[in-house]
């Protein structure tokens, strides 16, 4: 356990930044009012997810390395956040769905099917639904968040003497 407690911290403190953007898009009516610029601003909370990431892997290099880490030893710290949050995203999206927002779902039913994305509610009910919000979750943070500790570890790594 000690040997990932930089990753838990982290991974925890992901969550955490996760469920306040949720809380702040709420608040901004990107979940009511204003849930036609919601898949516009949602993708802002990646400059959010890099950033955690990028922190993620300094104390990892300050505290478990003395300073010294190579790229491997960055993606593997990346990788096991990565896994720990897929692990508890969707009880983040359980929180998000019943405690944060309940009325998200309802919303961007009718939303998109009022715009035609959708041919009706019931189409509609099949993608957006709290059991394919869980599993969406959890697959795209251990994707995404693999995809992005193997970028950040290029620039977080120690560089050669040589």
């Amino acid at each position: 356990m000690e040997k990932v407690k930089v990753e838990i911290k982290w991974a925890m403190i992901f969550l955490l930044a996760s469920l306040l953007w949720m809380y702040i898009e709420k608040l901004s009516g990107l979940h009511s009012t204003h849930i036609d610029q919601h898949l516009y601003w949602t993708n802002l909370f990646a400059i959010i997810a890099i950033t955690v990431y990028v922190f993620a892997l300094r104390d990892k290099k300050k505290s478990d390395y003395n300073g010294q880490m190579t790229y491997l030893q960055g993606l593997k710290s990346g990788v096991i956040i990565s896994i720990i949050v897929a692990i508890f995203s969707p009880l983040t999206q359980w929180i998000t769905a019943t405690i944060i927002t309940p009325e998200y779902f309802p919303n961007i039913i009718e939303y998109s099917v009022e715009q035609g994305y959708y041919g009706s509610v019931e189409d509609a009910q099949v993608y957006f639904n709290l059991e394919s919000y869980m599993v969406q979750s959890a697959v795209g943070a251990l994707m995404m968040g693999i995809v992005t500790s193997a970028i950040v570890a290029v620039f977080v790594r120690s560089k050669s003497k040589g």
